[in-house]
């Protein structure tokens, strides 16, 4: 079961209890302390790492803005604001508050606010999780003697795509694109790194923005100036430069 790690923060003794008690009674809900201070906010957030905190804008020793600044983001909590004034909400989300308490709040308005709160958690971890598990597999991938296949993040999945399942891959600025049939994906890649990926398999870079299974070639016509022109099975039509066309020729020869 989710246990969402709480920090109340309230220089006002009443107000800490009133959010306490709205919050015990939530069986996702883990409380982990309450601070009456700035300063005693910021040690605690340091400390403990809460998931959320509920933060109150003026206190002694350092109000709410305050104790944001002095966080590290890695450390950040999602942050509800609780305050008197509606002047700090609009200030409230330029430090990415995700929302606001304006006292006083009834409990329809306490439950909203819980509610958006316990979503960004899960989604956060979720994230979190996610990022985890595609360093892992990165890791274990490129550890492997002879990795024949790559990982690939494409539209929020996560999975690997065998070398000779490529057409094609083609330079797009700081990426490069994958061609696979009627399919594309973009990695977080330069042509250097996937040509040295590739050593060794069925792909030969053709031109600095493109490098092609050689299975996949159909037809090499000459062209101007001494490129060629690449045409694939699916009928791509690509431009071998001169620059590239001895490797171009080593690699057919290779396959024949």
């Amino acid at each position: 079961m989710l246990r969402i790690r709480t920090l109340v923060i309230d220089d006002e003794r009443l107000a800490r209890e009133r959010l306490l008690s709205l919050l015990e009674g939530d069986p996702d809900i883990e409380i982990i302390g309450e601070c009456a201070t700035g300063k005693e906010a910021i040690a605690a957030i340091t400390r403990e790492s809460p998931d959320l905190i509920f933060l109150d804008v003026q206190m002694p020793e350092g109000d709410g803005f305050e104790v944001l600044q002095s966080i590290d983001l890695h450390q950040m909590p999602i942050v509800v604001f609780v305050t008197a004034y509606d002047e700090y909400a609009v200030r409230a989300f330029d430090v990415h508050a995700l929302d606001y308490l304006l006292k006083p709040f009834d409990q329809t308005r306490f439950e909203r606010a819980l509610i958006r709160a316990k979503s960004e958690v899960v989604l956060r971890n979720n994230t979190n999780v996610n990022q985890k598990l595609l360093s892992m597999l990165e890791h274990i991938e490129s550890h492997k003697r002879h990795p024949d296949r790559i990982l690939v993040k494409s539209s929020g999945r996560v999975f690997f795509l065998k070398f000779d399942e490529i057409d094609w891959v083609e330079s797009a600025g700081n990426y490069v694109k994958l061609h696979v049939g009627h399919d594309n994906h973009l990695l977080r890649e330069t042509m250097a790194q996937m040509e040295r990926k590739l050593e060794g398999e069925k792909f030969v870079r053709i031109h600095r923005t493109a490098i092609v299974n050689v299975d996949r070639i159909k037809e090499i016509q000459p062209s101007f100036n001494g490129e060629y022109a690449v045409t694939l099975t699916n009928g791509t039509r690509l431009t071998a430069s001169r620059g590239y066309r001895k490797k171009l020729s080593e690699s057919l020869q290779e396959q024949q």
